[in-house]
């Protein structure tokens, strides 16, 4: 019943438009110290102003400028704290679970269970390509973004995670009382909100099929699973695991990892595959570690009115 803990007949849908756009206004405002930091940069050695994303992230020191960008989804993340509980009146629980209380142990196997999957392929593509990447690894720069990480990763994924798979996903029910309309439009949306990453740019429009398919994933388990909780793992494992092995000079977060890619990008199977393969096979995993059924009705089915909500 996750969806329908926001079904409310004052939840009009400009309503979640309104609040989105004060979550966007906190999350421009934090980033604010981001900007005035590339500015100080460029005019204390005489240079021009980046246009670029990889551009800017290279213009001040990598610890720096992660810290700066992922600062402004800590603004988000309080604003959207105060949306829910003051502008739509509902707990900050109603927008993470239908449980009684926030499951860590979900957070913690789906955490865990891509984050042993991402550190071996890229182990194996590291010793299967060797020629691929270079070490990145210093000490004192990789433990500054070690902490940086822990921190500030999960409450960038966390962000993002309650805006699309708590609020909208909630907010899209309550304009189309079914399910498959809000699973669709925050995938969608979600995948969207990437297509301004320097990947994109590099790699060509395909590899929004990657970024909206990953919409996708997430979606679905939290419609199967009745909470967020395992989308909060994924995210989390997957954008914490890579920024601390690998970067690149082209990716929209550089990071002074272990590794740096110095291959050409390019759309491969390796974009490709997670949609075919790995997110179907991620998909059966969790439906048999935590029992779901009637997915039918779960994805596409129809939410019930306010005055049918069953309080478990």
């Amino acid at each position: 019943m996750f969806v329908e803990q926001g079904i409310k007949p004052e939840n009009k849908f400009s309503k979640y438009i309104v609040g989105s756009l004060l979550v966007i206004l906190a999350s421009l405002i934090g980033s604010i110290p981001f900007v005035i930091a590339i500015f100080v940069k460029v005019i204390s050695e005489h240079k021009e102003i980046p246009n670029k994303g990889e551009d800017l992230m290279n213009s001040i020191d990598g610890n720096l400028a992660l810290f700066l960008m992922l600062l402004s989804f800590a603004f988000a993340l309080v604003a959207f704290y105060f949306v829910i509980t003051l502008f739509h009146k509902q707990t900050f629980l109603s927008v993470t679970t239908s449980r009684k209380k926030v499951d860590w142990k979900r957070i913690l196997f789906s955490f865990a269970l891509w984050s042993i999957f991402t550190i071996i392929t890229t182990v194996y593509s590291f010793y299967s390509s060797p020629e691929n990447f270079v070490m990145n690894f210093h000490p004192v720069p990789f433990a500054i973004l070690f902490f940086i990480s822990i921190i500030f990763i999960p409450i960038q994924t966390s962000t993002e995670e309650y805006i699309f798979r708590g609020y909208l996903m909630q907010g899209f029910a309550n304009l189309s009382k079914n399910k498959w309309i809000p699973l669709v439009m925050t995938s969608v949306i979600f995948g969207m909100m990437h297509i301004s990453n320097p990947e994109v740019s590099k790699m060509g429009y395909i590899i929004m099929v990657y970024y909206i398919g990953t919409g996708f994933l997430l979606g679905i388990m939290t419609l199967m699973d009745e909470g967020m909780e395992l989308a909060l793992g994924f995210h989390a494992g997957n954008n914490l695991i890579s920024a601390l092995l690998v970067t690149t000079d082209w990716s929209a977060l550089q990071t002074n990892s272990i590794l740096k890619d110095i291959s050409d990008p390019a759309v491969g199977v390796d974009a490709i595959l997670p949609i075919l393969i790995v997110y179907p096979v991620l998909l059966f995993i969790l439906s048999k570690k935590f029992k779901w059924t009637n997915w039918k009705e779960k994805l596409t089915g129809k939410v019930s009115q306010p005055d049918s909500i069953i309080n478990e």
